[in-house]
């Protein structure tokens, strides 16, 4: 599985942006997609996954202010996974990646995009 993330850039408190994770290779075994982010200095940490049922989850900071959603493809392959971002702050601050999660239990295993940077200042 291949991730190509891009949306990134620097938007001003209170703004918006989207950012896209596009999904090539084996997309057919991707069970769930995520989006993280890292702050400098800090761990990375999950914002919000979608998995196959199209069933969401977000993290605390990011509910109610963030969506995301799929875009997907022939037969309801994996396509690409957005990320629409709103009422930015500048905590948000951070390189976003996006994860496809393949298998179960002890077979799992993720596969990283690059990072897009998102910079909310004024």
């Amino acid at each position: 599985v291949q991730l190509q993330a891009s949306g990134g850039g620097l938007v001003q408190p209170g703004g918006s942006l989207r950012l896209s994770c596009a999904a090539s290779g084996e997309i057919y075994s991707i069970n769930a997609v995520a989006w993280y982010r890292q702050a400098p200095g800090q761990q990375r940490e999950l914002v919000a996954d979608i998995n196959n049922g199209h069933t969401t989850n977000y993290a605390y900071s990011a509910e109610g202010r963030f969506l995301i959603t799929r875009d997907d493809g022939v037969n309801g392959a994996w396509n690409v996974v957005n990320l629409q971002m709103n009422i930015l702050q500048p905590e948000d601050t951070a390189v976003y990646y996006c994860r496809a999660r393949t298998g179960w239990g002890p077979k799992i295993v993720d596969y990283w995009g690059q990072g897009t940077q998102v910079t909310v200042s004024s």
